[in-house]
């Protein structure tokens, strides 16, 4: 059944005055599900500007990817449907059931579609909230920018480093609003950081420390595998798409598609970015990095005590990431999944430093003794203390308003806009680099070119690079 997208029934209404006008939060868009027809990877198309939003204008949103993440991202945008003024009319994904599970969730008329192009052809539709697995990241989001969608993509940003670039270059190139899935960055924490570094208040930055580490004795990502989840419900191949290992359906890759590197760098595509990106935006002046060293450890194997058949995953289950940036400053992130104490966040300049609450809640300044009150080399007004009552998140619905403000605003300058993101994601591709091919990685911006240390130029890793890709 083909879609009118430009009568409601028949009224003869525009459906875009209808969504203005109307005061509920789904709109009608009459649908039937699509027949897939799988993607070619690599495929793009002339971009579309989309219609101007303004201040009062309802936003209207589908969804790429409706799994776990991209329902909690249904949810909370149903919750704050009306503060937000949006219109949620259409969801996408290869399984059946999430497909109606979504639907159902919104209330309303909603349309399914199994192709994600099918949902970027209605033109009603301004925005998309992408939460595929990573390897669909930028091919979803590169369509739907060139469609004429602004676009909020969970993280990580990108699978690998040349998709990262050509996301970079597809925002820049089509003008649509950007926000990544790093909620975290949203936290008052950071930008009170930001403003105080660029201010000069604790000097040079020298290095800058994050964690995320829990324990998970039977493995971390190993979810419940549900009986609907069956190769007549969920079109494999094109969950899969451009991965170069394919693999008979797999209902334990589909729902543990983390622990395996065709589909997830693992620690460092999954809880790494929680911190980076935050961190990184805490410097106030976000830098693509000059060398990247990581290493990962796989030695308590927890997937073995899952019981349930489960393989060993390709992943590490602890990692520690060193980057340095052109300024000088180092960066240090440790992950684990097998211990969970963590010494929390601190960003140290020669002056001074500055402990950040894990969600971004306090600072706690302390001066370095020679700068300190009456110390030898007294040259800062700045004090020791504890600044409390920041706004803290990481709550999905503050980050979204920021898009959604954002859209409205025509300001590309979200918590987590592309220069935030190509930067981290570059630190993370770099990071998988160095831990799976055994080597320090040395970028430059310039030519986005990625060497060993002695000069000899490295391709990035990409799908059919390495035998687990």
């Amino acid at each position: 059944m083909k879609q009118n997208s430009d009568k409601i029934g028949g009224a003869g209404e525009s459906r875009r005055s209808f969504i203005k006008k109307s005061s509920i939060a789904a709109a009608a868009v009459a649908a039937a599900t699509n027949i897939l027809k799988t993607p070619v990877y690599g495929q793009t198309q002339a971009p579309s500007t989309g219609r101007v939003i303004g201040a009062n204008d309802r936003i209207v949103v589908g969804y790429i990817g409706v799994g776990g993440q991209g329902m909690a991202h249904v949810k909370t945008q149903k919750t704050d449907a009306s503060a937000n003024n949006i219109a949620q009319v259409a969801v996408c994904d290869v399984s059946k059931y999430r497909q109606n599970h979504a639907k159902q969730t919104i209330g309303g008329d909603v349309a399914m579609y199994d192709d994600y192009r099918k949902l970027l052809e209605n033109k009603d539709i301004d925005a998309v909230t992408i939460a595929t697995v990573d390897h669909w990241h930028t091919k979803t989001a590169i369509a739907a920018m060139e469609s004429g969608k602004h676009v909020y993509c969970e993280k990580p940003m990108t699978r690998y480093l040349g998709e990262a670039f050509d996301f970079h270059d597809a925002v820049k190139r089509t003008g649509k609003i950007f926000q990544l899935g790093s909620q975290g960055c949203s936290a008052a924490g950071w930008h009170k950081a930001a403003e105080m570094i660029q201010a000069g208040k604790i000097g040079q930055m020298i290095w800058a420390q994050g964690f995320y580490c829990r324990n998970t004795p039977d493995g971390e990502w190993n979810y419940p595998i549900q009986q609907w989840c069956t190769a007549a419900d969920t079109n494999w191949d094109a969950w899969q798409g451009p991965v170069k290992k394919k693999t008979p359906f797999n209902a334990d890759a589909y729902f543990r598609w983390r622990k395996y590197y065709p589909y997830c760098a693992g620690l460092l595509g999954d809880l790494v970015p929680h911190r980076l990106n935050p961190l990184m935006l805490a410097t106030g002046n976000p830098e693509f990095p000059k060398r990247v060293v990581s290493i990962g450890t796989k030695s308590v194997h927890s997937d073995r005590l899952k019981k349930d058949g489960t393989p060993e995953r390709d992943v590490p289950e602890h990692v520690e990431i060193l980057a340095e940036f052109p300024s000088g400053c180092l960066l240090s992130i440790v992950c684990s999944t097998v211990a969970a104490k963590s010494p929390g966040f601190v960003i140290y300049g020669h002056k001074a430093s500055l402990d950040i609450g894990s969600s971004g809640e306090s600072i706690q300044v302390t001066v370095e003794q020679p700068f300190a009150e009456g110390g030898k080399f007294e040259d800062t007004a700045l004090e020791n203390q504890t600044i409390k009552g920041l706004t803290p998140t990481e709550n999905i619905g503050a980050h979204e308003k920021n898009w959604f403000d954002c859209i409205r605003a025509n300001n590309p300058k979200t918590n987590a806009n592309i220069d935030l993101a190509t930067r981290a994601q570059t630190v993370i591709s770099l990071a998988e680099m160095s831990q799976r091919l055994n080597m320090a990685c040395m970028f430059d911006e310039k030519t986005r070119k990625v060497t060993t240390e002695n000069g000899k130029a490295v391709k990035p890793i990409t799908y059919g690079t390495l035998e687990l890709s």
